[in-house]
């Protein structure tokens, strides 16, 4: 099972390796792997080359390493998306065959803070409706989310059979979001949050801040949202500029 020489360094050729055979099912999600002496000798390298390649597999969320217990296999995320789409939850819950859920923890109206003068533009006499709920795929929790929108776009507070605040507001209101300005944050483990969405202790969580714009540039609502890392995935295409 030794790995082959090239011009690459050796951690690399690990690295491919090691997701060469969870790909082919030699390690599968959540499995524990051999131990750093026992793979290192499989692969025919130090454990020093091991190290650094198990390094690079954590910080990619392939592998997770549980202090005192072991290395595992990370869960394949369930959901991805281009972070340049925007779609909400509800629908990307959809796309990947699963049934969105929603479970619906608080809804308050509240005076705007200094912040939220700011985001929104408005007067702090205006009245913000926040609202707090788990968004669920086929009953298992994978979103917490925090959102709040002035009171004037929906009149009739948030409906509990809509799910999407897209599809609320289009219904009560018929606004439509046009874009987001988004802001991803990585964060461990989270007192309130981590056990709501029942993650395992060294499951991180990805924070997404979003301020919510129509097509004339109005904002329109504000939103938290703190993914399961173990079950989102976001990416981005980057292109090259010409000179």
């Amino acid at each position: 099972m030794s790995i082959k020489s090239d011009n690459r360094h050796l951690y690399l050729q690990v690295i491919d390796r090691i997701k060469h055979d969870i790909e082919t099912g030699v390690y599968k999600e959540k499995q524990k792997l051999p131990s750093e002496f026992e793979l290192a000798k499989q692969l025919g390298v130090s454990r020093a080359t091991l190290r650094e390649a198990l390094r690079v597999l954590e910080e990619e969320n392939v592998i997770i390493r549980r202090h005192g217990v072991g290395t595992f296999v990370n869960a394949r995320p369930l959901f991805t998306s281009g972070i340049e789409q925007l779609s909400s939850v509800t629908d990307m819950i959809r796309q990947a065959g699963r049934k969105p859920g929603t479970i619906f923890l608080s809804s308050s109206i509240q005076q705007p803070t200094e912040d939220d003068v700011r985001r929104f533009q408005c007067s702090p006499d205006d009245a913000i409706l926040h609202i707090e709920r788990v968004r669920t795929a086929d009953g298992e929790p994978v979103v917490y989310c925090i959102d709040k929108i002035l009171c004037k776009y929906l009149p009739k507070g948030i409906s509990y059979e809509q799910e999407s605040l897209f599809e609320n507001l289009h219904h009560q209101t018929n606004r439509d979001i046009a874009y987001a300005v988004a802001r991803i944050e990585p964060l461990g483990y989270h007192e309130k949050v981590s056990p709501i969405l029942q993650c395992e202790p060294e499951t991180a969580l990805l924070v997404l801040k979003q301020m919510h714009f129509d097509k004339n540039d109005e904002p329109i609502f504000y939103s938290i949202n703190y993914f399961r890392s173990d079950k989102f995935s976001f990416h981005v295409m980057r292109r090259r500029i010409s000179f």
